[in-house]
């Protein structure tokens, strides 16, 4: 998990993942993507892109 001195928020958790956002001191809002040994950290221009290739994923394979 992150420093202390930097709030966090979790957005959502699962048994294996996790997602949750951080304020930088510089005011930047950073998404960030737990997957088991790996995170993955996004700007908020990048979650949001992120966010709609997961929706289309999910379009894309419904009832499948």
């Amino acid at each position: 998990m992150p420093e202390d001195n930097i709030p966090t928020e979790t957005i959502a958790e699962t048994e294996s993942y996790q997602a949750w956002a951080s304020q930088e001191p510089d005011g930047e809002t950073v998404f960030h993507l737990e997957m088991g040994q790996v995170t993955l950290h996004f700007f908020k221009e990048e979650w949001d892109e992120f966010l709609q290739l997961i929706e289309a994923i999910r379009k894309s394979t419904n009832g499948k």
